[in-house]
């Protein structure tokens, strides 16, 4: 096929582009170190012109303008994760949330019960094939691609090329606006000693061989430097971050053990820096995959010795999860959380962990607590739950009553507050009234 006059005849400016955009649209946004900066920018300057355009998007970096009160009636943002740019739009009642499996979103696009005018995204540039890589973010992006109206590439000439099921042909888009600028990073959190505790912690369950599924945060992190000593460790995850190329670099990471994909680090996405989009270019250990196959339960489950790691935000004493809301105010997201929780735990030697420090607020409040905040939402129900862990210790919850549960989750909350968690456990019969139990 001759792609290259095709190509020629779809470069065209951001603004022009942007006028395939009309009241009304609903519009997908390429999330990530893959959001198209260029694009959304571009889209502000047609605001006047535009009226009730849905923006649709998972976590983005950078700015979310499109969110600030000035842009109200003319844009209003639907996030399926939230991150930090629209966190505030949505708490003000100018953007929406939708609480949906990471896993599952894909299918709303395809089915088209949320269809899609418009996507905007960032690519590279074509081989000699005209195939273009999504790079850093397969995610949804790919699938969202493949049933919107129309396709409007960013092509960006310092985007990697990663292999896998991450590449578009120039038939397949609309427009194409080529630009040179570095992508947007998200830098490495720091641990802290707090945090390296819970991931020596975690480190202790994670055998020779495991195939790992990792988030973002200081504990995923704390838990990728607490791995040294092990050997031939896999990936399967939604997404990785820096943290994984000492451990590749260094033979820790080899995924020779994987029953799904030997060899290969399978995901839908990476987080990182400039440092980890040069790692993935061109590098053939590296698959991206949409995440309605990284993250569908039965795939994950197919990894012997699966281990997903998982954040959350409180966790009650009967075992319930909450981790996208504080309180009724949504945070980020269901993210991936339930999708590995149920996947590790359908693998063959499979350990689905929750991971959290023991308190929040400079110590002043427990994470482990009597009942959820109201109005928070269980991501992960307490059937679902297996380990959880603090820096005090490990928890096991799978198949244990609530007076099992209690005791263990008390014995790993903050010393400070295991009186007021047993008695309130008590009180609710829970536990007996019996002050050994008070660890």
């Amino acid at each position: 096929m001759n792609w290259i006059e095709p190509y020629r005849q779809k470069l065209t400016t951001a603004d022009r582009a942007l006028e395939m955009i009309h009241s009304g649209d609903r519009v997908y946004v390429h999330p990530g170190c893959a959001a198209p900066a260029v694009l959304t920018q571009a889209l502000l300057g047609r605001a006047a012109a535009l009226h009730d355009v849905e923006i649709l998007h998972l976590l983005t970096l950078g700015h979310a303008d499109y969110t600030m009160p000035q842009y109200d009636g003319h844009f209003r943002h639907n996030g399926l994760f939230l991150g930090a740019n629209v966190r505030e739009a949505v708490a003000a009642g100018r953007a929406d949330y939708t609480p949906i499996m990471l896993g599952e979103i894909e299918q709303l696009f395809c089915s088209g019960e949320l269809p899609l005018d418009v996507v905007l995204m960032q690519l590279s540039p074509p081989d000699e094939h005209g195939y273009m890589s999504l790079g850093v973010g397969v995610d949804c992006t790919l699938n969202a691609a493949r049933c919107a109206r129309h396709v409007i590439a960013e092509v960006n000439h310092r985007m990697p090329r990663t292999f896998g099921d991450s590449f578009l042909h120039v038939s397949k888009v609309s427009a194409i606006v080529e630009t040179d600028r570095p992508l947007l990073e998200l830098q490495p959190e720091p641990f802290t000693d707090l945090q390296r505790r819970i991931g020596e912690h975690v480190a202790s369950l994670i055998p020779d061989g495991a195939t790992l599924q990792v988030g973002i945060g200081g504990i995923p992190e704390a838990v990728l430097a607490c791995l040294g000593d092990k050997r031939d460790l896999g990936i399967h995850s939604e997404m990785c971050s820096d943290g994984v190329i000492p451990l590749i670099e260094s033979g820790v990471i080899t995924g020779d053990w994987k029953t799904l994909h030997r060899g290969k680090i399978v995901v839908g996405f990476v987080l990182g820096t400039k440092k980890l989009f040069a790692f993935v270019h061109e590098n053939p250990i590296f698959e991206l995959h949409p995440t309605q196959y990284t993250n569908d339960p039965f795939v994950i489950a197919q990894n012997d010795r699966m281990v997903a790691i998982n954040s959350a935000i409180q966790v009650d004493v009967t075992g319930q999860v909450c981790s996208d809301s504080i309180g009724t105010r949504p945070y980020s997201g269901f993210g991936g959380q339930l999708d590995f929780i149920r996947g590790a735990a359908r693998s063959k030697g499979g350990k689905p962990i929750i991971t959290l420090p023991s308190t929040a607020k400079g110590g002043a409040v427990s994470r482990i607590v009597p009942m959820l905040d109201p109005g928070a939402g269980v991501v992960t129900t307490r059937a679902d739950v297996h380990y959880v862990v603090t820096e005090y210790g490990v928890a096991y919850l799978h198949g244990k009553t609530l007076r099992q549960r209690s005791e263990a989750l008390i014995a790993i909350a903050h010393p400070k507050f295991r009186d007021e968690l047993y008695g309130f456990a008590a009180q609710a019969h829970y536990l007996d009234r019996n002050p050994a139990l008070v660890v």
